[in-house]
Order: C-alpha cells, then sequence, then structure tokens
C-alpha cells in the first residue's frame, strides 16, 4: 500500500512542479516514447545480458514482495516455534530416533502437517530435517551444528538477494543509459543545425527528456524498489534464523520450552508474539491430522 502511495506522490510531485512553475508537458510527452525506446531498451537488454535465467526469473517474484511485503506473518511465526516445539519436545522425550519417520517423510508427518503454510516452504523444510539428520548420525556438537546451519543460511540468504543485486546494478546503469539517449538526440540535432531557433529549441529538450527519464527511473523507481526488494528478502531470512536459534538451543540443553523461547527473540519486532501470545499458541497446537 505505501508503495503505491509512494508512486503515486512521485509522479504527482515532480510533474505536478513542473507544470506548477510553467513546464510545458508536450515536450515530454511527444519525447518520451522514442526516449523510452532507447533507455528503457538498454535497460532491459543489459539486464538480460548480466543475469542468469534464475535470477531473471526470480525478480519477476520479488517485484511481488515489493508490494505484497515479506510472505511470513505474526500467525506464521507462531506456527514454526509451535512446529519448532513439538520437534524439540519430541526429542527431549524420546528421543531423536523418534523423529526419524517424520524427517524422512515429511510430507506425511503427523506433526509436519499440522502447518501447511510452512510445509510448502522447501527450504524451510530441507532446512530443519537434514539438520535434525545432523542429530540423528550423532553431530551433537551446539558449536559444530551452528557452523553448518549457519553456511547453508549464509548460501540460500546470498542467492535469495540475487534479483535486488540486479535492480540495483539496473538503477545504477539507467542514468548512464539516459544520457546515452541524450545524446543521440543531440548528434539528432547537430544534423538539424540549420533549423531555426524555435525548431532547434525543441529539439535539444527532447534530448534532454532522456536524461531525465533515466535519473528519475532510477533514483525514483528502480532504485527504491530494490531497496525494499532487499529489505523483504532480509526479513524472510530471518524466519529461517529463527530454526537455527531453536535447535541449537536445544542441542546446549534446554527445555523445549526455554529454546522456542530463545527463537521468540529472533523474530522480527513487527511480528514478534509476546510471551502469553506464544503460550496460548502453544496450548493450542492444532491436534494430529
Amino acid at each position: 500500500m505505501f508503495q503505491i502511495i509512494g508512486i503515486v506522490l512521485l509522479f504527482a510531485l515532480v510533474f505536478g512542479s513542473y507544470i506548477i512553475t510553467g513546464g510545458n508537458m508536450g515536450v515530454i510527452l511527444h519525447a518520451t516514447p522514442h526516449e523510452m525506446m532507447a533507455i528503457g531498451g538498454a535497460g532491459v537488454a543489459a539486464f538480460l545480458i548480466s543475469n542468469s535465467m534464475t535470477t531473471i526469473k526470480a525478480t519477476g517474484g520479488g517485484m511481488k514482495k515489493v508490494f505484497a511485503g515479506p510472505k511470513w506473518k505474526a500467525a506464521d511465526y507462531r506456527d514454526l516455534l509451535s512446529l519448532l516445539f513439538l520437534l524439540t519436545k519430541t526429542m527431549k522425550s524420546k528421543g531423536v530416533i523418534a523423529l526419524e519417520s517424520h524427517i524422512e517423510n515429511p510430507k506425511e508427518s503427523s506433526i509436519f502437517t499440522r502447518f501447511p503454510k510452512i510445509c510448502k516452504d522447501h527450504f524451510a523444510i530441507d532446512f530443519i530435517c537434514d539438520t535434525l539428520r545432523m542429530m540423528t548420525m550423532n553431530l551433537e556438537d551446539p558449536h559444530q551444528v551452528e557452523d553448518a546451519m549457519e553456511k547453508q543460511l549464509e548460501k540460500h540468504h546470498h542467492e535469495a538477494l540475487a534479483p535486488s543485486h540486479a535492480m540495483t546494478s539496473l538503477a545504477d546503469a539507467l542514468p548512464a543509459l539516459g544520457i546515452v539517449a541524450a545524446v543521440l538526440g543531440v548528434i539528432k540535432t547537430m544534423g538539424a543545425i540549420t533549423e531555426p531557433p524555435e525548431v532547434l529549441g525543441e529539439m535539444i529538450g527532447s534530448a534532454l527528456v532522456g536524461t531525465f527519464l533515466g535519473v528519475f527511473l532510477a533514483y525514483g523507481l528502480v532504485g527504491p524498489m530494490a531497496t525494499r526488494m532487499k529489505e523483504v528478502t532480509d526479513e524472510e531470512g530471518a524466519f529461517y534464523k529463527i530454526i537455527q536459534a531453536v535447535l541449537v538451543a536445544h542441542l546446549h540443553g534446554n527445555a523445549a520450552q526455554i529454546s522456542v523461547e530463545i527463537g521468540r527473540g529472533n523474530v522480527p519486532s513487527g511480528a514478534q508474539p509476546s510471551f502469553l501470545e506464544l503460550e496460548e499458541a502453544l496450548s493450542n497446537i492444532p491436534a494430529e491430522a
């Protein structure tokens, strides 16, 4: 919502101030189509040249996040803490071996299937199950497990940030591409140097629209979108940090309730449940499917 409001304000205030001060929108409107063809076309081409197909596809999904925000909401964090509570409680009472059937086939697990949205996130499920598998192989040194989990998180987060990095690179390139479009306009103007001043003035104005559009798009739209995309990706990454915090806390010998409470401290402030809210969520864990 705020992103849409921001875009409306961007166009209204920039072009509104231009009109109020006597600017002629006709020049901009006349020049925009071919200037955008040069700038936008070069920008898209550069984007395709500099990125893999995986990053290109992920950028499309990242654009949705700019407006929709992080996919994990407050209820999802409570569900994750509830899931981890069930897992750590089972490990405490029955041992890690009791979880083998659950981690080998989480889609049919009576624990995992209680939380369908989390089950749809392949990385979250694999991250949990792979860590539990390490524990079944007697890798119970909290520091070793934490280090292994940290490396997985770093790899995943690095890959998840690729779309925002691609958008940032595009934003950095747009002002220069705007200059390219403007230079082409100047070349065209120099070829008509014998024309009357009013004709040359219009041609120079059209050429400068290219510079304007390059800077406007870079710092008004694409750059802020890249920043927002990174912000959302960082917040979503906190979801997986909770998994690490809870499982490592369990390996340090903490009770399930304490391990989950440690994980609660890693929840982003806007979605963080209070102690009482978490306690209520744990007491209302869905019954087995």
